[in-house]
């Protein structure tokens, strides 16, 4: 029987203890570049609703909040002071014309009688000079019937454009006056909607290489959570000067906002999409090390030992990283543990699916 020393050394070396470490696999795909930036949701238009000629409002035919199309009524003054103006005109009208027909049957019997010296020339331009004056007075009441005709149909108001109605900011039954009114109600049109948003004024050359390639698309996300997209969008321009005191340049991108999604006045976060890098190799923020000599990641190898690999990250987003130096795209990686390893650590390797994609990194229904 051996005892003490001889004893271990008939046992044989205690095999080396394994480190638990979560992996995961680098990948190769398309990278799309995205520039953030903050942003307000603004209506294309708000259009507020007055009338243009004073009486008392007598409906709101549509609801707070309403939906609406061009054209629809959405409010209604009282007609009947400006039907009976026109009624007056038209009845005006016809008495002038009745004197002009008249003054003109003169005029001819006149000119008649001149031609056979029954009749002195003075009458004759005397009874011109009214039928002129009677035909200026007919187009007087030709304006007086088309300005009583405008009022009247000022008296229905119709929405200009497409858009939501506000709150009523007038009840039915109150005296409307066009050198007082606040307005009826207004109308905002929230489909299309846009969006204004700020970038750093070093991005702005990169966003015109991208506009001058095609559509940049643009995403809109909740400004609680990102990860909620609201909507994509296309941007439309860059404003016309750079803010000297921030060093930004506002942005605006059209959405088409079918859903409601956004909302003017909202603040979103928004995100342009500037370039694609394509055939990228891409691992998980989560493994890459920050060491002494710069960037690194630990490659669990075939015997399950792990080697300190130095990268170079070209490009980061939402969890994932563009090795641009160090990973072909084929390696398994580290993804948690690392704190208890050091290259030839032999370890036992939980595999974690790489699930997360450029495509992922923007997951949301857009709106």
């Amino acid at each position: 029987m051996l005892y003490g020393a001889g004893a271990a050394q008939a046992a044989g070396p205690s095999p080396q203890s394994q480190v638990p470490v979560t992996t995961t696999a680098t990948k190769v795909q398309d990278v799309p570049v995205y520039f953030d930036g903050l942003g307000t949701v603004q209506a294309y238009n708000i259009d507020e609703i007055k009338a243009q000629v004073n009486g008392i409002l007598i409906a709101l035919p549509v609801r707070e909040g309403q939906e609406v199309h061009k054209g629809d009524v959405v409010a209604e003054i009282d007609p009947t002071p400006y039907k009976a103006a026109l009624d007056q005109a038209i009845a005006q009208r016809a008495e002038d014309m009745a004197q002009l027909y008249s003054a003109r049957l003169d005029l001819q019997r006149y000119q008649n009688l001149a031609k056979r010296s029954f009749a002195p020339i003075q009458q004759v331009d005397d009874q011109q000079a009214t039928v002129n004056k009677l035909a200026a007075a007919v187009q007087l009441d030709n304006a007086a019937i088309e300005t009583a005709q405008f009022n009247l149909n000022n008296c229905t108001i119709r929405a200009p454009i497409n858009g939501r109605v506000s709150l009523y900011q007038t009840d039915v039954g109150n005296l409307i006056e066009v050198s007082t009114q606040t307005g009826i109600v207004s109308i905002t049109q929230d489909k299309p909607i846009a969006v204004v948003f700020t970038l750093p004024e070093a991005e702005l050359g990169q966003v015109q290489v991208a506009m001058a390639r095609g559509n940049v698309p643009v995403l809109a996300a909740n400004s609680q959570d990102s990860s909620r997209i609201l909507g994509t969008g296309t941007l439309l321009t860059p404003d016309n000067t750079i803010s000297t005191a921030t060093g930004t340049i506002s942005l605006k991108a059209a959405f088409d906002n079918p859903q409601d999604r956004l909302w003017p006045g909202e603040f979103v976060n928004t995100r342009v999409q500037v370039n694609t890098l394509h055939a990228a190799v891409t691992v998980s923020t989560r493994a890459v090390q920050h060491g002494p000599d710069g960037l690194f990641v630990y490659v669990v190898k075939p015997d399950q030992t792990v080697a300190q690999q130095p990268i170079q990250v070209g490009y980061q987003d939402d969890g994932l990283s563009v090795v641009t130096k160090g990973l072909s795209g084929n390696e398994t990686v580290v993804l948690s543990g690392q704190s208890r390893l050091a290259p030839g650590t032999r370890v036992a390797a939980t595999l974690q699916p790489s699930t997360q994609t450029a495509a992922d990194s923007d997951s949301g229904s857009p709106g």
